[in-house]
Parts: structure tokens; C-alpha cells; sequence
């Protein structure tokens, strides 16, 4: 099972004070020498974090690959296609929002996504839908013709419950069987942390984790080439992969 880092929040510590450090490169590259299969990033519509000019810094310096989250608008495809990276998550994206809360309506904004999608993918763009682990979502991303699909975890990385975790978890087990049978690729990812992640990447046909504030928080304390060498082994060997 692969690990997709997410290096948002080193451009959150960056524009907090609106200086030119941390590097996102040197943490992209570092990342990937500490055993990230992919290097993953949101550009927000009001740029909170990351910034058009780091997508361009990092994309000829990558190793491995560019997982480029962005939501599906006009200006947002433009960039898309002018940088194209090798992969695009379409996220959905509200201002108000702290982090990306659920998944993309699929259903409801299937034709503004199946535009969005087909152009990115007529450019050689692998596409991925960040959605819930809802079945009638799955269904329309199948129909799309969309070749990823990344499962949102983060209600069963909320839940405190056992019982009502062991429920979301057992959603999440369905959406992917669903998913996979149909061909497929299944990515996952949002609020997993080291001590959440375990049941997870369980799931054998998880083809890659995307994780990136936990690991962010992590390398505060034991600095972050261990950090994601910590998270790796405990996919690795959990996952058997």
C-alpha cells in the first residue's frame, strides 16, 4: 500500500508569518527520500496554503508524482492543464471551511464534474473523486468513467465511539469492495493518524493513503523524515505491502 504525503500544512506554518521557509520543496523532497510514494497538495481557491508558484517549483523536481487536490472550476482546470500533473483529486471547496469537510456531490454536479474530469483526462491527467463512502456517489463516479477514486475517512476518524467506528469502518470496507469490483482504483485519506490508521490500511485493496496533518503535527516532536518513516512502517506492516 502506498502513502501519499500531503505538504499543505508546511505552507500553513510558511504563510502564517508570510515568510519564504519552510521550503515546500525541501519537505516534498524529503518526504520522498523518507519513503512518500507521491507528494500531494491543494491548491485552495483563496490560496491559504499552498501557491501557484510552488505547484511549478515542485513539478520538474518530483521523484515520484504530483497529486494535485483542487476543486472543479474554470480557473482551477486552467491551471490543471497548463501544469499538468500526473494526478488531480477534485475536492469540493467551501471558503468557510477549515479543512475539506466530506466529499464531492457527484450526483448533484455531475455534469460540471464529467466536463472537468474529461478534459484533465483528454490531457493525460489521471482524475480522482474525493468522495464519501456512499454507494449512489461511487455509482456516478463508475459512470463518469474516472479511473480513482479516494474514499473521505475522516467521519471514522472523528468517531470516538467504538460502535459507531466499527459501523463507519464497515461502510468504508463496502464503498471499496463496490468500487473495486467495478474496476476501479481505490486511494484514502482525510483525519488519519497514527493511532487511526491501523484499521485502515487494513484493507488490502486501499491502493494509497493520503495523510498529511498528522504527519505534519508528528515531525514537531520527532522531526519529519521520522515521522513519515514512522507512518510508512505502520502501513507497511499492517498492510502487508
Amino acid at each position: 500500500m502506498k502513502l501519499g504525503v500531503n505538504i499543505d500544512h508546511i505552507a500553513t506554518i510558511r504563510q502564517a508569518r508570510g515568510t519564504s521557509y519552510p521550503s515546500i520543496v525541501k519537505a516534498a523532497l524529503a518526504a520522498e527520500t523518507s519513503g512518500a510514494d507521491s507528494i500531494t497538495l491543494h491548491l485552495r481557491e483563496d490560496r491559504r496554503h499552498m501557491q501557484d508558484a510552488d505547484l511549478w517549483a515542485l513539478k520538474p523536481l518530483l521523484q515520484t508524482k504530483m497529486n494535485l487536490e483542487l476543486a472543479p472550476t474554470t480557473e482551477m482546470i486552467g491551471i490543471a492543464l497548463d501544469l499538468t500533473p500526473e494526478d488531480v483529486c477534485f475536492v469540493p471547496e467551501r471558503r468557510e471551511e477549515r479543512t475539506t469537510e466530506g466529499g464531492l456531490d457527484v450526483i448533484g454536479q455531475y455534469a460540471t464534474i464529467h466536463e472537468a474530469a474529461h478534459r484533465l483526462m483528454d490531457a493525460g491527467v489521471r482524475v480522482s473523486l474525493f468522495i464519501a463512502p456512499c454507494l449512489d456517489q461511487i455509482q456516478k463516479a463508475i459512470d463518469m468513467k474516472v479511473p480513482v477514486i479516494e474514499i473521505h475517512t475522516g467521519h471514522y476518524a472523528e468517531m470516538e465511539d467504538d460502535i459507531f467506528r466499527k459501523k463507519e469502518l464497515e461502510k468504508i470496507k463496502e464503498a471499496i469492495d463496490f468500487a473495486t469490483s467495478h474496476g476501479l482504483i481505490v486511494n484514502a485519506g482525510h483525519g488519519l493518524h497514527y493511532e487511526n490508521v491501523q484499521e485502515i490500511a487494513a484493507v488490502k485493496t486501499i491502493d494509497e493513503l493520503n495523510i498529511g496533518h498528522a504527519i505534519v503535527a508528528e515531525a514537531l516532536f520527532v522531526g519529519w523524515e521520522t515521522a513519515i518513516k514512522r507512518m510508512k512502517a505502520i502501513i507497511t506492516e499492517v498492510s502487508g505491502a
